[in-house]
């Protein structure tokens, strides 16, 4: 609970539209925090790789012989040509220049007529790796090597995930939905981050989904908990099997600055993860995962539900904000910080505020 009576102000419009502070992100925020790779299904077996993009650098994940997940910059160490694309499975990494090749574990072996050059010391020839972490399944990356692990960075949290999502071991992504935005990252984010506008904008949520009275959201390392409970069960859009624990909960875990756990009642997981792409764009992607993956008719309906409602909804609210951080006219108002905190409180974005202004000066 904030017991804090100063005001606090929503951020300035500049954190929002300047490429040049957005560059700035990319070199401190964004590198030195925790951000999303792939679910671990993407490489289930040893030499398999998934490539991706963070930060405007090409990384790719493989899984090496002892079945440890490692990251790699997507950089030939000879001339710096691109190694992988896409996805796909290898015994070894070998780059398609002038094939030089590496063990899974990133060091180099071999390569045409390197016994000619004198001197050369091959074990200190290897791809550059990338701090990996995985997460129940989910793979995160951090550029910055000396950085905590996720479980000093967000506390509790795993423990809590494997309490309300019974059979996290077995899920794999149902379906993944790739969501464009037309305003800054930061701006989708606080938007996921506050309730404080769901029952104006969000019926079928508010209604049909939670009971908006119970809601709340804390700090909890640097990652935001969402509570609340379910509405009252004939209210609900969905059927829901209360002999589970947790089954009547929601909660949402996001992991600052980018990705987001989401526990519907019923136990059901979604995820949330943001690319940005330039001060003005960015991609939400939506996750929903089953055991196995497997087709999931309730789920399925949820989620074709929130696209309907909730996300519909949120792309018309920030993308207004984002054109109305370009106006002249725009001068940031106090945020609603309520000391007993609740539904229609904003304290969760002056916490957000309060990361981004520590990451951005570090």
């Amino acid at each position: 609970m904030n017991s804090n009576t100063d005001l606090h102000f929503a951020l300035e419009a500049k954190y929002y539209t300047s490429p040049d502070l957005f560059e700035k992100e990319r070199s401190s925020l964004q590198s030195k925090t925790w951000l999303f790779a792939c679910h671990e299904s993407e490489i289930p077996n040893e030499g398999d790789y998934y490539a991706f993009e963070l930060c405007g650098e090409n990384l790719f994940v493989i899984r090496g012989k002892n079945g440890q997940e490692r990251t790699f910059y997507n950089v030939c160490q000879h001339r710096a040509h691109q190694l992988v694309k896409s996805k796909g499975n290898c015994r070894l990494i070998i780059c398609p220049y002038h094939s030089w090749t590496y063990e899974l574990e990133g060091k180099l072996r071999s390569g045409p007529n390197l016994n000619a050059v004198q001197n050369l010391d091959r074990d200190g020839i290897k791809l550059q790796q990338v701090k990996t972490e995985n997460f129940h399944g989910f793979i995160f990356v951090n550029f910055d090597a000396n950085a905590s692990g996720m479980d000093e960075w967000f506390p509790g949290v795993r423990e809590s995930l494997a309490e309300y999502v019974p059979d996290l071991p077995l899920l794999k992504p149902m379906q993944w939905i790739e969501i464009p935005e037309k305003c800054n990252w930061k701006t989708s984010v606080e938007n996921h981050s506050e309730c404080y506008h769901c029952q104006i904008n969000h019926k079928a949520f508010s209604e049909g989904v939670i009971d908006p009275s119970t809601y709340d959201i804390q700090p909890q390392g640097y990652c935001l908990r969402h509570t609340t409970q379910m509405n009252k069960f004939e209210a609900m859009t969905y059927d829901v099997d209360l002999s589970i624990p947790h089954a009547t909960d929601y909660t949402t875990f996001l992991l600052w600055p980018m990705f987001a756990f989401q526990v519907y009642p019923g136990n059901m997981l979604n995820t949330y993860h943001w690319r940005p792409h330039d001060a003005d764009h960015c991609t939400v992607w939506r996750g929903w995962f089953s055991i196995n993956g497997e087709f999931d008719e309730v789920i399925d309906k949820l989620a074709v539900q929130d696209r309907a409602t909730t996300v519909a909804e949120d792309i018309r609210l920030v993308e207004s904000v984002g054109r109305g951080l370009k106006s002249r006219g725009y001068k940031p108002g106090p945020l609603v910080v309520d000391p007993a905190c609740g539904v229609n409180s904003e304290h969760s974005i002056m916490h957000l505020h309060r990361w981004f202004r520590e990451a951005i000066e570090l």
